[in-house]
């Protein structure tokens, strides 16, 4: 398949190379601190992903604990009263554990983490969405867990950030700049 003279069909065989660009598009800057870190991850997962017990467990952790896959909705009424013959889906993401499709991601990681021999998964939450899910899979896997957040966010997301202490987590409160998320992500990678 061909659309603006892209030929789709060798397309995705050639990009992203192995720099992560697109052509003259694309790439990706890491800091020189993190690069040691990310490098090791990058090292362990290409290798972790093609073991079959890392997928059948990953898969098992999916369909047993979060509850994939998540069904489709058809949205009859609403797509008979928009009135264009259009039929209108969702799928229900809001049905995962935890409520939210940012579970699909920290199960996935906290589960490499283990695979890797890590204790410990970091990282940073605005409204704690992302916060609750990283809590919610190393609770699952027995990790530590240390969220950053900006104090401004956690006066309000009080009922979130509970929700990460409850499972365990250790919510550090970021009070630098405008104590949001930007700054909670800039104390993450510190950390």
């Amino acid at each position: 398949m061909k659309f603006n003279n892209v030929d789709f069909d060798t397309y995705f065989k050639n990009y992203p190379d192995a720099n992560g660009y697109f052509g003259k598009y694309g790439g990706s800057y890491i800091q020189p601190e993190l690069q040691t870190a990310m490098n090791e991850i990058t090292e362990a997962y290409q290798t972790i992903c093609k073991s079959r017990k890392f997928i059948a467990e990953l898969r098992r952790i999916r369909k047993e604990f979060q509850g994939r896959p998540t069904p489709i909705s058809h949205l009859e009424r609403l797509s008979d009263k928009i009135g264009t013959g259009a039929q209108l889906y969702v799928k229900r993401e809001d049905l995962n554990h935890t409520g939210a499709h940012k579970l699909n991601h920290c199960m996935g990681e906290a589960l490499l983490a283990k695979y890797m021999g890590k204790k410990k998964v970091i990282a940073e939450t605005g409204a704690g969405q992302h916060g609750v899910a990283l809590a919610t899979a190393a609770a699952y896997f027995g990790l530590e867990c240390d969220i950053y957040m900006g104090s401004v966010d956690i006066k309000k997301q009080a009922p979130n950030v509970a929700r990460m202490k409850i499972l365990g987590a250790r919510v550090v409160e970021v009070t630098e700049g405008l104590q949001t998320l930007k700054e909670a992500v800039d104390a993450a990678f510190a950390a």
